[in-house]
């Protein structure tokens, strides 16, 4: 697992089909913009299928979760044969996701190992966002959230709230 702030805490094959990012450490707010840009980067190259690696996801924050619900949706909107497969997840991890209904947007798989786990070794850039851009990414996942499960607006309608309020949006 990653021990420093200084190293990727996702490392991905891009060349790999599908797609593949492992996850080492963390997958919080803080680190998960690079993630996002990285998957709609491949999406729009006309990649579809994407696999991501819990095994050694320490943790995960709803920020994290939402922009996976997020890239979830964006990819069913390309077609049948876009997918995203959540592997590996620690138990903990796998109800976090189900108890947000991401289950119903990706495919988790527990026991299933990515054929190519050893593959991913190239570290995502994750550059800190200023304090507007963070709020807009935070506030953007929530809404994910609320999008993918109608029962997340009770969970999160008072961040969401002082998020648009801070940004000064409706």
């Amino acid at each position: 697992m990653a021990e420093s702030a200084s190293k990727p805490v996702f490392l991905v094959d891009a060349a790999s089909d599908p797609v593949l990012v492992r996850i080492d450490g963390r997958a919080c707010f803080q680190n998960c913009a690079g993630l996002r840009d990285f998957i709609t980067t491949m999406a729009a190259e006309g990649r579809r299928r994407f696999v991501i690696d819990f095994r050694d996801c320490a943790s995960m924050d709803s920020t994290f979760l939402g922009v996976l619900a997020g890239a979830a949706m964006a990819l069913r909107r390309l077609g049948p044969e876009a997918s995203l497969v959540a592997a590996r997840p620690s138990p903990a991890n796998l109800q976090l996701m189900r108890s947000l209904g991401l289950h119903r947007l990706l495919t988790l798989a527990p026991a299933v190992a990515p054929a190519a786990a050893t593959g991913a070794t190239t570290g995502l850039e994750s550059k800190s966002p200023n304090e507007i851009e963070s709020a807009r990414l935070v506030l953007a996942a929530h809404e994910q959230l609320v999008a993918a499960d109608e029962s997340n607006r009770a969970k999160f309608e008072d961040v969401m709230a002082i998020l648009r309020q801070r940004l000064g949006s409706p």
